[in-house]
């Protein structure tokens, strides 16, 4: 267990390093939905996955590969076709969200089928949003398919490697049966939409709600939300799960802890 525990530790310094000195070669990112190979080990969705479950978002190599793992033998589970990979079912489009735990300048986006270019979105140099969407067309493609998507750096000769694993033709359409979150045809980058959040019950109406710059920290064992601010130690809980933060962040939607293991450790 204590080697469980210790692991994450140590890639938590990694992350936090590039967040201090900003290290080109530490920036960090993966797909989180439709969820990548990664993402499914973070989630605990594929089991045995080794140290990648820990680091869904380090899946880092040199530019030009076509390999899931970014030529990584760490990772090298995920290029392992013949496990039982879930396949989200979509439509004719789909739309890619990535979580970026390290936002560095990038060049390009591209996303491969069977080794053929589908799509690709230029940043020209430019930093990118914590969070970053692309709609793609998946026209002429049907059943299950991988597809591989990369995140190229602006500045270094390293890129970002995630494979997805699709059913296209399935029921429903975008990511797993809900629409495609449509996106912008001139921009790589804009944040994913959300399901409104419900509104609340007349008993908890009763007082203004707390400004997020005056909100006081997190009692522990309270349920994660967006748009909060967490400090190192503060314990969530999400999807039955308690976890203990990582780093000190404002919260996002994409970033729930399931996904992001970068800023919260599994208690």
């Amino acid at each position: 267990m204590r080697r469980t525990v210790l692991y994450p530790l140590v890639a938590l310094g990694a992350v936090a390093g590039s967040l201090l000195f900003g290290d080109p070669a530490s920036a960090h990112g993966y797909v989180s939905s439709p969820p990548s190979r990664q993402a499914l080990c973070a989630q605990g969705k594929v089991a045995d996955c080794g140290a990648i479950q820990y680091e869904p978002q380090s899946v880092e190599g040199p530019k030009g590969l076509r390999s899931c793992a970014g030529g990584n033998a760490r990772f090298a589970v995920l290029d392992d076709d013949s496990r039982t990979w879930p396949a989200t079912a979509v439509g004719t489009s789909v739309t890619f969200n990535w979580v970026l735990t390290a936002r560095h300048a990038t060049s390009t986006w591209e996303y491969y089928i069977g080794g053929q270019r589908i799509a690709a979105f230029d940043d020209g140099g430019r930093q990118p949003n914590a969070t970053v969407s692309h709609q793609v067309s998946l026209a002429g493609f049907a059943g299950r398919q991988k597809v591989l998507a990369v995140w190229n750096i602006a500045d270094t000769a390293n890129a970002f490697y995630n494979c997805i694993d699709l059913q296209i033709g399935g029921s429903g359409g975008g990511n797993g049966g809900a629409s495609p979150t449509p996106a912008p045809t001139k921009t790589a980058n804009p944040v994913p939409s959300r399901t409104a959040a419900p509104t609340p019950a007349k008993s908890a109406m009763k007082a203004p709600a707390t400004s997020a710059t005056t909100a006081p920290p997190p009692v522990a064992g309270v349920a994660w939300a967006a748009d909060t601010l967490y400090h190192v130690g503060d314990v969530v809980t999400y999807d039955g799960k308690r976890y203990q933060c990582r780093q000190s962040h404002r919260s996002i939607y994409t970033w729930e802890p399931i996904y992001t293991l970068a800023l919260w450790l599994p208690v």
